[in-house]
């Protein structure tokens, strides 16, 4: 953008240095030098034109990637409980569309008591953010799909009780399994709680039934838009584990789970140990 600036200037000054020295030279008529004045004046006005489309061109794709970082942030990993607790399993679930991060039920609960009193005791939950309108709506349309992507009016996250194995419960659906550390699994927790909005009392936002199972719809925090998705959201959350992925650009279900697994192993193979998830031990990685 300061190039764009500077060329933008440097061609304007040099424009009118070049007209002034030419205007001093001629020994034509005052008209003419008039004609000359509009001529100058025109051709740089399709100058200025052109420089204003470069500069705000310059200035779109800052905004645009500056959306990036919208809320919520990925978290610093290792700076929300590091050595705490042991290995565990988290899954990615791939809906098609949309993925969704399926997690051990007691620790979650733990620290959203809302979720106890609402689930339960079972095993595990699944959790997916997305627009408040497109996410909790009966009938999908065209007019909801571009709301969603450029008029957002908020964020939701769904929840959706899951008994038993995860790799089961959604047996029709393709599901990463990652064995994660024990301050990898704290950092992903404690971004999962901040995507809860909260009200004046501090505690989570319960709005409409979710969309099946035995599931429930929360106020969330951040806008989507078309560079904040419900898979960038996913991203950001296994980011927040620790594991070297870049949320920027994944957008898609498919993005994220190509780079998952790899980013999963490439974390356990730096760390030079094999880790053991319980009874889960670490791979069945489908």
């Amino acid at each position: 953008m300061t190039s764009a600036l500077r060329g933008f200037d440097g061609g304007a000054v040099s424009a009118v240095s070049s007209f002034h020295a030419n205007v001093t030279r001629s020994s034509k008529p005052q008209w003419l030098t008039f004609a000359s004045l509009f001529s100058f004046f025109r051709d740089q006005g399709f100058l200025m034109i052109r420089s204003l489309t470069v500069l705000c061109a310059h200035l779109a794709l800052v905004s645009l990637l500056s959306a990036c970082a919208t809320e919520p942030r990925a978290l610093e990993p290792g700076l929300h409980g590091e050595g705490a607790g042991e290995p565990d399993v988290v899954y990615v679930v791939n809906h098609g569309w949309h993925t969704g991060l399926v997690l051990p039920a007691g620790k979650v609960q733990s620290l959203i008591p809302a979720l106890k009193k609402r689930f339960g005791d079972v095993s595990h939950i699944e959790f997916g953010w997305g627009d408040k309108g497109f996410y909790q709506a009966n009938e999908i349309t065209t007019e909801l799909a571009l709301r969603a992507m450029f008029w957002s009016s908020g964020s939701v996250i769904h929840a959706v009780a899951v008994p038993g194995r995860p790799d089961q419960y959604f047996r029709n659906s393709q599901v990463r399994t990652l064995c994660l550390d024990g301050a990898g699994h704290a950092s992903l927790l404690a971004f999962v709680v901040s995507s809860f909005d909260r009200g004046a009392t501090g505690e989570v936002v319960e709005l409409k039934n979710g969309l099946y199972g035995d599931s429930q719809f929360y106020a969330g925090r951040g806008s989507y838009h078309l560079m904040n998705t419900c898979n960038k959201w996913t991203a950001k959350a296994l980011q927040s584990a620790g594991l070297d992925l870049s949320p920027t650009f994944m957008l898609t279900a498919s993005s994220v789970m190509d780079h998952a697994v790899l980013a999963a192993t490439e974390l356990e193979s730096s760390s030079g140990t094999t880790r053991t998830c319980g009874t889960h031990a670490a791979a069945p990685r489908q």
